[in-house]
């Protein structure tokens, strides 16, 4: 025997000491640890490039134009986004039948700064009207007031839809220009 085994089975064969190893644990002169792994060689298939234009629905009921899929419906514009920062201070003017009612507030944090309504106690009773010319210009003397003592000089007011400014409306916001306030 030269330096060869023969194997167990009833035929003779002979076996070199070097086919009892795989052939990937001789090669020793690599120094990774990757090399000391069997080399698979797996053939993957190639990926297949996918249109943008597969991922839009343009079905008849999503209400919405081909073209209006790539914008963004609900995003609001630079001027909606910046305005509460811009003009942070808002009056709000209500009347109702029985009275008026009127608060500067903060946009951005929601605080109000100033109140004033005839259904305080101190104007409910000192007032002929609660909803007259000259209840509003009372009502705008001390929002004026009121919100200087807070350091606001400067307020914006925005009418709702269909609302013009005239009659109770123009006398308060007016007297409210008098007493020194800005309307930006």
């Amino acid at each position: 025997m030269d330096g060869s085994i023969y194997s167990s089975s009833s035929t003779s064969v002979l076996l070199s000491p070097q086919s009892t190893y795989p052939s990937w644990h001789l090669k020793t002169n690599s120094l990774s640890w990757s090399s000391s792994l069997p080399k698979l060689h797996l053939s993957t298939p190639t990926p297949i490039p996918i249109r943008r234009k597969d991922f839009t629905v343009s079905a008849a009921w999503t209400r919405r134009s081909r073209g209006e899929v790539a914008k963004r419906p609900n995003r609001k514009s630079w001027k909606q986004r910046t305005d509460m920062y811009m003009r942070p201070f808002l009056l709000n003017v209500f009347f109702s039948k029985r009275f008026i009612h009127a608060k500067v507030m903060h946009r951005n944090t929601s605080k109000v700064i100033s109140v004033a309504s005839t259904n305080a106690k101190d104007l409910r009773y000192t007032l002929p009207s609660l909803t007259d010319d000259n209840a509003c210009r009372v009502i705008g003397k001390l929002i004026a007031e009121r919100s200087m003592e807070a350091d606001v000089f400067a307020m914006s007011y925005e009418p709702q839809k269909n609302v013009t400014i005239q009659g109770k409306l123009g006398i308060l916001l007016d007297t409210i220009k008098e007493s020194g306030i800005i309307f930006y």
